[in-house]
């Protein structure tokens, strides 16, 4: 096979959803509509914690920075692949793919570390409740999201910087949606020992190590709920951590098969449809479990339609 490398790969062909031709039209559909709800639901968390004064507190603080990384984890793939059914033009530039998988990287990474700090958050509340607005201050909140934004953004341009290295074979088509770094690998014709290397040590750590904290948190949380005499107190308890831990066991769970299990083809239907859950759907639900398991949610949302009914009035 013929080799360019990646100043004469223009273009990359992305094959997309393995759907047939005749459902083109209601796939695209149905991935608008979601889209569209992921975004205006997130969107919707933001606004809500930001003129709800009751929600100005560090779980609040973690989920609005959480809402938005989803609205934008969302934008980075879904928009090209709508873009795609649409026109049915499969191409994508050069740079715009790398970007893509730039992006991509980044906000997963930082899905995962902000996930990580609403556990440490959860369990401060729970195990050590009369110290919580001492260790949990503004100053801690925003460290702890800008190590986050710092971590991620290094960990993706690692991976970057890697992969503008090496050269690529004249078989351009990607057998996916969306530029993922894995398919990248293989496409090319240049040795990714050193790619393969970064994605087992950096990559895992950036997905095994916020997972054990999580894990970690969430042992201590059971432990010390188990130790409260009355079942009032445990649902309080566990009503505060419902919605993050749906949230981990969805994103994670999706992740681990798609990752620590691949199919042995380069980008099985199996592996794009666990893509598709853990970058469309995911972010899609994340507005409905925070708000529908959430009395503090629910209340804002309804002080913010019982205020617009008052102003349409």
């Amino acid at each position: 096979m013929r080799r360019e490398n990646q100043s004469s790969m223009s273009q990359f062909l992305l094959l997309g959803l393995p759907i047939r031709p005749e459902q083109r039209g209601v796939v695209f559909a149905l991935f608008l509509g979601v889209y569209l709800t992921t975004v205006l639901g997130n969107l919707l968390i933001i606004l809500l914690i930001r003129l709800d004064s009751r929600l100005h507190t560090p779980m609040y603080f973690f989920l609005s920075h959480l809402a938005l990384t989803d609205v934008s984890f969302s934008s980075v793939t879904v928009p090209r692949m709508l873009t795609c059914m649409q026109t049915q033009d499969q191409s994508i530039p050069y740079a715009e793919c790398i970007a893509q998988m730039y992006f991509f990287i980044f906000f997963t990474d930082l899905d995962n570390f902000l996930l990580t700090s609403m556990a440490y958050d959860r369990y401060v509340a729970i195990c050590h409740p009369l110290h919580y607005t001492t260790i949990m201050r503004e100053g801690l909140c925003t460290l702890l999201v800008t190590v986050s934004w710092i971590l991620s953004c290094a960990n993706a341009l690692c991976h970057t910087l890697l992969l503008t290295q090496l050269s690529f074979c004249a078989d351009n088509a990607i057998p996916h949606f969306f530029c993922d770094l894995d398919v990248l690998l293989k496409l090319s014709c240049s040795d990714t020992s050193l790619n393969e290397l970064a994605i087992f040590t950096v990559g895992m750590a950036v997905i095994i190590l916020p997972l054990t904290c999580i894990l970690i948190s969430y042992g201590h949380i059971g432990t010390t709920i188990l130790k409260v005499p009355s079942t009032k107190g445990i649902c309080k308890a566990l009503s505060t951590c419902g919605s993050h831990l749906s949230v981990v066991a969805l994103y994670y769970g999706t992740i681990i098969a798609l990752y620590f299990f691949p199919s042995s083809s380069m980008a099985s239907d199996k592996n794009i449809i666990a893509s598709v859950m853990y970058t469309v759907v995911t972010p899609l639900l994340n507005p409905f479990i925070y708000s529908l398991r959430n009395r503090d949610m629910k209340g804002a949302l309804e002080k913010l339609f019982n205020r617009a009914t008052v102003l349409s009035q």
